[in-house]
């Protein structure tokens, strides 16, 4: 029995762009389902979630920022979006909103192919069998266990998405040195100089109100400035 393809939902209200751009994902050997609409793309999640998303910001109704939010309020599965909307702002609300990652247009279809290999990569990846307690607070120790992809405080699952995840764990085994945005970039999301360091402050941020006990005073994950972030486990 062959491999069972990756389900992909492609988000894309235009027509001249979802078929041409559904025919070159299937040839890279996709499962692709189409949704022409926020509302309809919604529906399927709900209905079964996809191994993965590739999503416009500008859908009419209800846009691309508020069908990301909607599907991150259950489930940590990557997200790419895909929009002409370049400007700084637009990038990092996609990101804030809980995006892995972003193309702008015009793109080639083999680098959307190639973010997209690289996050079902970083899903699939064995991690190592060690469980690291980051903030012994005797209320609510925060405890990453990287062999079960889980991080708690106390009792209580964190409900971080997989590229947080990840970048935690890049820190945590360097936990004490300073890691530049570039490696950052290198080893997270996979696409060195083609990222953007945008994409590493947005995601420390977001993952710093879920694992700081005051994401305001950060202890945990600390800024070098004109160096990158350290992991400092208290």
């Amino acid at each position: 029995m062959g491999r069972v393809p990756p389900r992909l939902l492609l988000v894309e209200d235009d027509d001249h762009i979802r078929l041409p751009l559904r025919w070159a994902l299937e040839d890279e050997g996709y499962d692709v389902a189409e949704a022409a609409s926020g509302e309809d793309a919604c529906a399927q999640v709900a209905a079964g979630p996809p191994d993965l998303m590739l999503v416009d910001l500008m859908l009419g109704a209800m846009d691309g920022f508020q069908v990301i939010r909607e599907v991150r309020r259950s489930h940590d599965l990557p997200i790419v979006v895909v929009s002409a909307r370049a400007d700084t702002h637009d990038i990092v609300a996609a990101l804030e909103a809980g995006a892995d990652d972003y193309v702008t247009k015009p793109f080639q279809v083999k680098e959307v192919t190639a973010r997209l290999r690289a996050l079902r990569r970083r899903a699939g990846a064995g991690d190592r069998p060690t469980e690291l307690v980051l903030d012994p607070d005797p209320a609510a120790p925060l405890v990453l266990r990287p062999e079960r992809g889980t991080v708690h405080r106390g009792e209580e699952l964190l409900p971080l998405t997989l590229t947080e995840f990840r970048l935690l764990c890049e820190l945590a085994a360097s936990a004490g040195r300073v890691l530049s945005r570039q490696v950052l970039l290198e080893r997270v999301w996979e696409h060195g100089f083609f990222g953007d360091e945008r994409l590493v402050d947005v995601h420390v941020r977001r993952l710093r109100t879920k694992v700081e006990r005051d994401p305001g005073a950060p202890t945990l994950v600390v800024t070098v400035r004109g160096l990158g972030y350290r992991l400092d486990p208290q």
